[in-house]
């Protein structure tokens, strides 16, 4: 299965039409999650105190985890962001912070060193930029935590930068990334 997370609010997002290519590429079918329209809240104490109640106990049963399941068990993951303020927006973190539950995705082995227990072969960081991209604060933090505590051992960038800098053209500059993927 193909997860879609699509972290893109405008209706004519460049970053979306990006990762539309990549799907096409890919093939088949998959399930999207339109992050800007999903009920997920950054963690409060309250949710907070009942998600490690529950871990601690062993029961993932709660409907809270359902969105970790669901991303340890892509076998891809596509993930749109464009790229906002050197990073990616808010609803990508809080989307991270709800899904980042040790026993589904990742669990700590004998020395306190993460094991990553999604089955995810490879995920996709789909991104645009009105000027030139730094992966540092976006990318390089998904490929992080992609590798280093969720087990996925293949991550790739696909970008298209300087999108809206004086007298280069966006469309041109997005359709020549597009047809590089297909």
């Amino acid at each position: 299965m193909i997860l879609y997370i699509n972290c893109c609010v405008r209706a004519e997002s460049r970053t979306d039409r990006l990762a539309r290519a990549v799907l096409q590429k890919l093939g088949g079918d998959y399930t999207e999650l339109k992050l800007y329209k999903e009920k997920l809240s950054p963690l409060d104490s309250k949710t907070l105190n009942k998600r490690t109640e529950l871990i601690e106990q062993g029961d993932y049963s709660d409907r809270m985890f359902d969105p970790a399941k669901q991303f340890a068990n892509a076998d891809t993951i596509v993930i749109a962001a464009p790229y906002w303020d050197l990073s990616f927006p808010a609803p990508l973190k809080t989307y991270i912070e709800n899904i980042y539950v040790t026993g589904i995705v990742s669990a700590y082995d004998e020395n306190g060193l993460p094991v990553g227990l999604c089955k995810t072969n490879e995920l996709y960081y789909v991104t645009t930029a009105g000027g030139p991209y730094d992966p540092t604060y976006s990318y390089g933090y998904i490929e992080s935590l992609a590798k280093n505590f969720f087990g996925i051992p293949v991550t790739h960038l696909i970008k298209a930068e300087m999108l809206d800098i004086a007298g280069n053209d966006p469309e041109a500059l997005l359709n020549s990334e597009i047809n590089n993927l297909l």
